[in-house]
């Protein structure tokens, strides 16, 4: 593990999503930053191996299955990490959703509950249950993930554009209602990253490979790392004079 200059130093992070993609980079770096990390993902086999790479090197980590659909799974999460850890410093509440995008008036209103139940409704219900634990503690940071697709439209995929457009709301409300209660709260704006759920993406529709790239200024897709140090960032004491922030990961996409 990192040394006393740690970002995360003695903090108690809660991960979403951790399974695999940004998540899973997330839990490593957050570990490596000094951070007791608490995992959640609805994948148990994948988390618990995850779980016992991070313990092997050295670090603090507790795995919870779960899905952030649920109300009573995320509650029982984070009384998992009151419990072991004793309190909850920071978020990253990263689990989504996305499809290959359709015209809206083709897409089907199974692909809309699923797209909003996970990124929204997953939102809400742990913000609803992690915000209480940190003001508890006198205060706390949370970072949501958005996407590109939270601040522009898209030729589809209305679904995950309202979707992501609305985790911001969210970000920016909690921030607004709980900033002189010591909570920070943040949204990434991400990019095109090489993760589980883009590869779904590319099998089914390979052509969108190049235009993810295109995309960028960069003219590349990010690694998951490469945003897990946004996340790691936002979670830390560094970006103490941040929040109701939307901040682009996006190699530039959203500037050009």
């Amino acid at each position: 593990m990192s040394s006393g200059q740690s970002m995360l130093k003695d903090r108690v992070a809660m991960i979403t999503g951790a399974s695999s993609g940004i998540g899973a980079a997330a839990a490593r770096l957050f570990a490596e930053e000094g951070a007791a990390v608490v995992l959640m993902a609805r994948r148990e086999e994948q988390l618990g191996a995850l779980a016992d790479d991070i313990a092997a090197s050295g670090g603090r980590v507790l795995a919870v299955p779960g899905d952030v659909t649920s109300a009573a799974d995320v509650e029982r999460v984070v009384g998992a990490a009151l419990k072991e850890f004793g309190r909850l410093d920071c978020s990253f509440n990263n689990a989504g959703y996305a499809t290959v995008g359709t015209a809206l008036h083709e897409t089907d209103a199974g692909v809309y509950d699923r797209t909003m139940d996970v990124n929204v409704r997953g939102v809400w219900n742990c913000m609803h249950h992690q915000i209480p634990a940190m003001l508890e503690r006198g205060g706390g940071t949370i970072v949501n993930t958005s996407s590109v697709a939270g601040i522009r439209a898209s030729g589809a995929g209305a679904a995950y554009v309202a979707a992501k457009h609305a985790v911001i709301g969210l970000t920016r409300a909690a921030a607004a209602e709980y900033g002189e209660r010591g909570i920070r709260v943040n949204a990434l704006v991400v990019g095109s990253t090489r993760t589980e759920m883009m590869e779904e993406v590319l099998r089914k529709a390979p052509e969108l490979e190049e235009r993810f790239a295109a995309d960028a200024i960069q003219k590349r897709v990010a690694a998951p790392v490469e945003v897990a140090q946004a996340a790691a960032w936002l979670c830390s004491d560094r970006s103490s004079f941040v929040t109701g922030a939307a901040m682009p990961v996006d190699g530039g996409a959203t500037a050009a």
